[in-house]
């Protein structure tokens, strides 16, 4: 028999317990240490992160910037990397995808806290306030909730300020403010005050909006202005609101209240502006426009999610001071989804989903989150390929994305499709796409099957189920059944496939179908199954039978057009008859072509008149009336006879367009506009007199140079009710050359007519033939293109012996 034995309560013993609870003691502090080590070693490593990404250096080349950012403004390391984790903000202008700008780095020895403007506001802290900030780095460290920060505040500024009490208000999705934290009032002020709207009066609003500390330190005259938080309101007799966002674009504010009145100080304002900068890096990581979830509440999702066997993720929005939704956070996340996003389940969870995947703006499921959250409804994303790793070996997967709502937060889950859901999946798209469906009809048993696109091309409802082959035709319009019958008698009788097109009739019309159906016979021959095929070939049919019609109206309305230009080429043939060689008119030699246009088919109105007057002289016109066709010839022969009968009977030539003016103004034959030149022409004195409207100037060739003559004012025929014209003249001299033409001569699309003009007095100067014929040389030089216009030249010579 043995027993223990048990050392005497002796002076000896007392040094065995001592040590025993010493070394306790100390792997109790030593654990403290590396805990404390490990939650201070991932701010730092974040931070290090988030300069490697700025600035494409290397992690040591990081922790460098870092320290010596840190020395330069008189901050322990951790501070710094709050900071920068803080200043993580995105530019306002930019784009979903750009990356975000790096925190301003002076290199000044004093730290730069940036004002609500964007200014740097400079501020040296002294000593016991930089000494404060190092322990609340510090502190900050164990802090993971809105409630844990607004008691950490409160412990850090109770016995700096005089601090009594610390709110935090986030923005909500709607523009609101939430209560999310709070230390130092009771549960009762906190739910009377819990929700804040965003209406004016409010203080913590205004800060918010405006982007600026509000300082409250005389009560009476703050609690004029606004709407002061109290349970009485007199509690607080001086407070501070101060704003700040945080990395992901939420809005946060931190008040500090105090029970004493009085302003805050310079070291208190430095004091709290240093707090708000540290904040604003722990902020990042679960400040969100929503309250998280009670720490219960996280455990139990957490316990949820990680139980799913399939990939999900729970998401809260994160929503910018504009009240849209920038990113979503993580609040839970199976293993598979993580897995799917290549990245540890532990990492996931409470960071940002665009941290995550920076390519997702650029997805259509981000917009299904957008909409699933704004009420749309769930959200189910089209089957697309993920490669994976199976058993060490990569395999290609189909999954599709589905978005459900769960009260202010998204639930998102993926399917993996197996290879006969992706099989059927594909034949349902190519029968929707190509309108086709497949029938089968098993004539042992009686009975039929139809696939889901049958039924839609047949109009016919799934729940009355398929037709019998042999009541097929009955579908069909009265015209049609018995070809479809006697081809369907054919193949049960002889197994003779067919290829049969059918109408019917249904909610949208008539349709144009189509059957293909063969017979699968046993071994004795005789038929036991047949496999058909229906499409729809409506559109077809119509875009078959509309090429059809608009090649008739084309052949039609091409023989109309043809007989027209015949009828308009013989009108104008006999209202403008050509010469067939040069004609002499009061001394001069006149030449006439006129050639139609080539592209189209309608006859312009182009016109030309070269007679002699009853007092010996000679009248030359040259005119174009817009358009082409029989009104444009009917025009052309009312402007050119009137035109001749009166200048034959002495009225002036700017009185004769004034009168043509007048008839196409007024004239309900008359069609549209025109232009014109006109000329009289004296032998006795060899003067040209001569008006236009609207129309190119006559060249005149003399002794090798081919100059234009200066165009007196002339407005266009029918243009206005007011016209106003001039008349010039010019004195012929033996051996000149003068061309009159209409604009199809030196018109070349798209080019100026100045370039054409050019290239026309070019072309005469380089061709001075004086012999009969040889205006067309000058054409053949001048209409090399396939000639869009009609052209009429009329070439006037003066003899050099007169």
């Amino acid at each position: 028999m043995t027993s223990d034995r048990f050392a005497p309560a002796g002076s000896g013993s007392v040094p065995d317990v001592v040590g025993l609870a010493r070394v306790v003691a100390q792997q109790r502090a030593e654990m403290d240490r590396l805990r404390e080590q490990a939650a201070t070693t991932v701010v730092v490593e974040r931070a290090k992160g988030v300069v490697m990404g700025l600035a494409g250096c290397t992690a040591d080349a990081a922790e460098e910037v870092l320290d010596q950012r840190a020395k330069a403004a008189r901050r322990t390391l951790l501070e710094e990397c709050w900071i920068t984790l803080g200043e993580l903000t995105p530019a306002p202008a930019r784009d979903h995808g750009a990356a975000p700008r790096p925190p301003a780095d002076t290199g000044a020895p004093a730290s730069a806290v940036p004002s609500a403007d964007g200014a740097p506001e400079p501020f040296v802290a002294p000593d016991d306030v930089a000494d404060a900030l190092s322990h609340l780095g510090r502190a900050l460290v164990h802090v993971d909730t809105h409630q844990a920060l607004a008691a950490c505040l409160l412990d850090h500024l109770a016995p700096e300020l005089d601090a009594e009490s610390v709110m935090i208000y986030v923005r909500r999705s709607g523009g609101g403010l939430e209560l999310a934290g709070h230390a130092g009032i009771d549960k009762g002020l906190a739910a009377r005050w819990r929700h804040v709207p965003p209406f004016s009066g409010m203080a913590v609003v205004d800060a918010l909006r405006a982007g600026e500390p509000r300082w409250l330190e005389d009560f009476s005259r703050d609690s004029s202005r606004y709407l002061l938080i109290g349970e009485p309101p007199e509690r607080w007799q001086s407070r501070v609101w101060l704003p700040l966002r945080a990395g992901d674009g939420s809005d946060v504010c931190i008040g500090v209240l105090r029970g004493r009145p009085g302003a805050f100080t310079e070291r208190d304002r430095t004091h709290l502006r240093g707090v708000v900068r540290l904040c604003a890096g722990r902020l990042r990581s679960f400040t969100s426009s929503t309250v998280p979830l009670h720490e219960a509440e996280a455990d139990a999702v957490q316990s949820l999610f990680a139980a799913l066997p399939v990939p999900a993720l729970m998401l809260t929005p994160v929503t910018s001071s504009s009240g849209d939704v920038e990113d979503f956070r993580v609040d839970a996340a199976t293993t598979q989804a993580a897995d799917l996003l290549g990245v540890s389940a532990g990492d996931l969870t409470g960071r940002r989903l665009r941290e995550i995947r920076p390519d997702l703006t650029d997805l259509p499921v981000w917009r299904g989150c957008l909409d699933t959250l704004a009420g749309g409804g769930p959200y189910e994303s089209e089957p697309f390929a993920h490669q994976e790793t199976v058993d060490g070996a990569l395999e290609l997967a189909t999954y599709s994305v589905r978005v459900t709502r769960l009260e202010d937060a998204l639930v998102v889950t993926w399917l993996r499709h197996a290879s006969s859901d992706r099989q059927e999946q594909r034949l349902a798209e190519l029968q929707r796409l190509g309108n086709i469906g497949w029938a089968n009809w098993n004539l042992s048993r009686d009975e039929a099957s139809w696939s889901a696109q049958v039924f839609a091309i047949l109009d016919r409802d799934p729940a009355d189920g398929p037709v019998r082959l042999d009541g097929l035709p009955e579908l069909a319009l009265p015209e049609d059944r018995p070809a479809l019958r006697a081809a369907v008698e054919a193949l049960l009788r002889e197994g003779r496939p067919f290829d049969a097109p059918f109408r019917v009739r249904g909610g949208r019309g008539v349709r144009h179908l189509r059957l293909v159906a063969e017979v699968v016979a046993d071994s004795h021959g005789t038929p036991f199954d047949v496999h058909g095929v229906v499409q729809d070939l409506t559109a077809r049919r119509r875009a078959e039978l509309a090429l059809v019609e608009s090649e008739r109206a084309i052949l039609t309305q091409h023989d109309v057009l043809q007989s027209e230009r015949v009828l308009v080429a013989r009108l104008q043939h006999a209202l403008l008859p050509l010469p067939d060689k040069v004609v002499d008119l009061s001394g001069l030699r006149a030449e006439v072509a006129y050639l139609p246009a080539q592209a189209g088919i309608h006859v312009g109105g182009d016109w030309f008149s070269a007679v002699e007057l009853p007092d010996g002289g000679a009248l030359f016109v040259v005119g174009d009336v817009a358009g082409h066709g029989v009104d444009a010839v009917a025009t052309m022969a009312q402007l050119r006879f009137t035109a001749k009968g009166m200048v034959s009977t002495g009225s002036s030539l700017t009185g004769a367009l004034s009168r043509l003016n007048s008839l196409l103004l007024h004239s309900r034959d008359a069609h549209g506009t025109a232009t014109m030149v006109i000329a009289r022409y004296h032998p006795a004195d060899r003067r040209l007199v001569w008006a236009q409207a609207g129309h190119p100037p006559p060249l005149l060739l003399r002794d090798g140079e081919a100059t234009y003559l200066r165009r007196p004012r002339g407005m266009l025929l029918g243009a206005t009710t007011a016209p106003y014209f001039e008349e010039t003249e010019h004195r012929l001299e033996p051996g000149d050359r003068l061309l009159l033409f209409t604009d199809g001569l030196v018109e070349r699309a798209p080019e100026n007519i100045d370039v054409g003009l050019t290239r026309l007095a070019d072309a005469a100067a380089a061709h001075p033939e004086d012999a009969p014929g040889s205006l067309g040389t000058l054409l053949d030089v001048m209409l090399v293109d396939e000639r869009r216009d009609d052209v009429c030249v009329l070439d006037i010579r003066v003899p050099k012996e007169m």
